[in-house]
This record gives C-alpha cells, structure tokens and sequence, in this order.
C-alpha cells in the first residue's frame, strides 16, 4: 500500500501529533522506519490541515502538478449534469453522483476533468467499458489516452484503467494522478479494489453509479474513500425527457404439472432443512450460515442441491420459452435483449431459437462482433446472463425479457437502464418473467424496492 511518512522530531510532526492529535490518529509510529506512517488516502486531509494551520512543509508525496485540458468539442451539459457538477464541486471536488443509465455520467466526468486541470485516472469494472471510455475522451481531448488493463500498460496524462490493473499498480503509482473517477463505484468497496483509493493520494475523486447501495452495506466505506453522496437523481425524474418512457411488464407463467410437483419436492427438501437447523434469511450472515451448515453433513448436501433444483426449476420452466417465443413474435421489428440468471439458460435460448448469446465465456472478438452487429442492425436480438448488465452501450435497444435474475434492485436498474436511451419516436418496455406459485414472486417483489417501479406496472 502506498502511504505517507514523515520523520519523528521535525516541526511537522510535532505540532501534528501534539497539537492536531484529533486531526491525525490515523498516523501511527513505525519503529522499522523510524517515521510516522499513514494510507495515501490521507494526504489531503493532513496537506489541507498543515495549510489551514499556516505550517510550512515540502511535499515529496505528491508526483503530479496542475494542467490545462482543452476540449475540441464544446459541451452544453443538460441541467442535471451541470447541477450536479456544480454541487460535487463545491463539495471539494469529492463525492458521488448517482444518475441512472443513459443520462451522461461520461460527459460529466469529462465536464469534471476539465475544471479540476489534474491528471486523472478513470476506475472502470470491464475492458468493454474501457474501450467505450477511451473512445469518448479521444473524441474530447485532443492528447493521448492511456490505457491499462487489456493487454494495455500505457499511462498518460488522462488514463483509463481497469478496477484490477489500477489495483495491481497502485502501490507504484498512485502518487501519480490528482484526479480519481471510479465509473460504477458501487464496486470499489470491495475486499480488494477498495486499496484502489485508499492507496493513492489523489485529493479530488468522482464516483459514478446509477444505485450506489450494495447487499453487505459497504456504501459507507464508499462514502468514506470516495467521499459522500453530492448529486442523485433517478430513472423516473429522466424518463421521457433525457430517458426514453418505458413500461414494465410483469408476466406470471404457470408451470407445467410435473415441473410443480419437482419444485414442490425438492423446495420442501430445502426449507426442512433450514427450519430444522433454525437458520434466519433475515440476518445479514444467514446465507452464509446455510453454506456453512450444509456442507457438515450429508442431509445437508442434500438440502443444498434441493435449493439448487428448485430454482433452477422456478427461473427455467419449459413455458417460459413459449412466453419468450410469444415475445419476439410480437416484437419482430425492435431491437430485443433476453436476460438469464445463468449461463446454461442462455445458451439454452440461444440454440432453441437460434440467437447469438454473450457469456463471461464469450470471446473477446466475438463478443465485439456480436455487439457490433446489433448496433449496425444485422443482428436485432442478443441473449445474455450478466455481462450487458452493466456499462455496455446498445442504444437501439428498446425491449428487455427478462427471464430470470437476483433479487438485487441494482440488476434490476441496469437492465433496465439498457433499453433507456432515448431516441425520437421510442418507447421501451421491460417484460419480466415469474413463475407462478414460486420463490421467484419474492424476488421480484424485492427487484421492486426502486423509485423505477414506482409508476405503474402491468401484470398478465
């Protein structure tokens, strides 16, 4: 991790430690080095305190200086983007802004990075998203654009970098930029990508999300590193304005006799079980206690590949084929993404109606082909599990199944998100699939925890 140090006996130190104790706790004596050592994530917090106390001090931490970014085209930000430029700034230039897909948080990054005049590295979870980022910064900034992560070791004034590889380099280089964007933030409080922060110095950071809430509750440790929510808005402030109107379609789908009599089985199997055990779903530890209680026995293997068949069962029944098929009929003309929860169910689709199908498996170049195709009109329906859940842009879309996903509101809003691109004359509609009288109907309750569902919403 890359820190910060100072030497014990300087007038730095000593009015720090005496006089700013409160301040800078976070400092702690290193008898190996003989200095005081903090995390990089610091060094604007005590360079902000040194300054406001009138101490003099020579910075050997930072290795960047002020530059000036011209932009080869001028941007006239919507009112939201200004809005939230302007309130993230005179926050100090740290924070998040939560706006959901398809209103332009890369247009308000690149707004960002010209008013902070600080070299800057942009934190994105894919390479696709990388490619996508690199394209719109050249378009912007007449310099070159590094790339890391890909293949790509190339650093630059304006970077843009995969969460892993900015992970990987960090230690070495995270003195080297002022400026932090960490595109899909609601991933950098994770175990390891948080050091992504944490270990530079770079005193202005952006994070941008469209729901910045997470399942373990970590958003506070995002707030923390990346600094607290400036800006949101959301899907239903947008819609028919920067958004395209959409519908949601909720569509219950019985299945057949002896699919219900496997799922009754095997979910009776299950919930024995946990009963028997007194597991509580509704603590935060208590899936992670059915694994664990599981695997200590063989009745509990058992209730585990029960818990396995059943949803398998619920997100796969044979009818919802037919429903999909019903679908695509009556939607011929539109440009149409199909969702699984697995990638078995989407290869499955895939070969059944002879679609092209993108998994985490799915090679680079084909993967590119296959998007390119669907963006060009050659191809007018992509089946996926979860890579085009999140940052791929696929403007044309307009119709979203959803055949099965996580009870998660985040999935819920990134699928969404695709198809909410407006384009004069479109008009989106989300079709989500449920089997009927299963644990599936819960949830879909719990995807529906978002301001999005709130208009109304059509059930067949």
């Amino acid at each position: 991790m890359l820190e910060i140090f100072f030497d014990k006996g300087t007038l730095i130190a000593e009015q720090c430690i005496s006089q700013f104790s409160k301040n800078f706790k976070f400092f702690k004596w290193d008898e190996r080095v003989q200095k005081y050592r903090a995390p990089a994530f610091y060094y604007r917090e005590f360079i902000l305190s040194l300054r406001e106390k009138k101490i003099s001090y020579i910075d050997h931490a930072k290795d960047f200086l002020p530059c000036t970014f011209f932009l080869q085209e001028k941007i006239i930000p919507r009112y939201y983007q200004q809005h939230a430029l302007e309130s993230w700034y005179e926050k100090g230039a740290k924070g998040v802004v939560t706006l959901p897909t398809g209103a332009g948080k890369t247009i308000l990054a690149i707004l960002a990075i010209e008013r902070i005049g600080r070299p800057t590295l942009i934190h994105v979870p894919t390479i696709d998203l990388m490619q996508q980022w690199y394209q719109v910064l050249k378009r912007y900034f007449n310099i070159e654009i590094g790339l890391l992560g890909g293949g790509y070791h190339n650093l630059s004034t304006i970077t843009v970098s995969t969460y892993d590889s900015a992970l990987l380099h960090v230690p070495f280089k995270g003195n080297k930029f002022g400026f932090l964007i960490f595109d899909e933030c609601h991933h950098l409080p994770g175990e390891q990508l948080q050091y992504t922060a944490i270990s530079s110095v770079a005193p202005f950071r952006l994070g941008l999300t469209a729901t910045p809430e997470r399942s373990d509750g970590k958003e506070e440790l995002l707030y923390k590193i990346c600094g607290p929510i400036c800006f949101q808005t959301d899907i239903r402030d947008l819609e028919g304005v920067t958004l395209a109107p959409y519908d949601i379609v909720t569509k219950e789908i019985a299945m057949t006799e002896e699919e219900q009599l496997l799922y009754a089985e095997n979910r009776r199997k299950y919930l024995d079980f946990v009963r028997a055990k007194n597991i509580q779903f509704s603590h935060n530890n208590g899936w992670q206690t059915f694994l664990r209680v599981a695997h200590q026995s063989k009745e509990g293997k058992e209730a585990f590949q029960a818990y396995l068949k059943q949803k398998k069962l619920a997100q796969a029944s044979s009818n919802k084929e037919n429903s999909v098929w019903e679908i695509l009929c009556q939607h011929r003309a539109d440009r149409i993404l199909i969702f699984t929860q697995d990638n078995e169910t989407a290869y499955h689709l895939g070969s059944k109606f002879l679609l092209p199908v993108i998994t985490h498996h799915t090679k680079v170049k084909e993967r590119e082909s296959f998007l390119s195709a669907f963006r060009s009109g050659k191809f007018n329906i992509l089946v996926t599990s979860k890579v085009l859940n999140e940052g791929v842009d696929v403007p044309d879309a307009n119709i979203a199944i959803v055949v099965s996903g996580s009870g998660t509101v985040r999935e819920h809003v990134q699928r969404l998100g695709r198809i909410l691109r407006a384009k004069e004359g479109k008009k989106a509609i989300l079709y989500e699939l449920i089997s009927e009288g299963t644990s599936e109907y819960f949830v879909n309750q719990r995807r529906k925890q978002h301001s999005a569902y709130e208009k109304r919403t059509a059930s067949i």
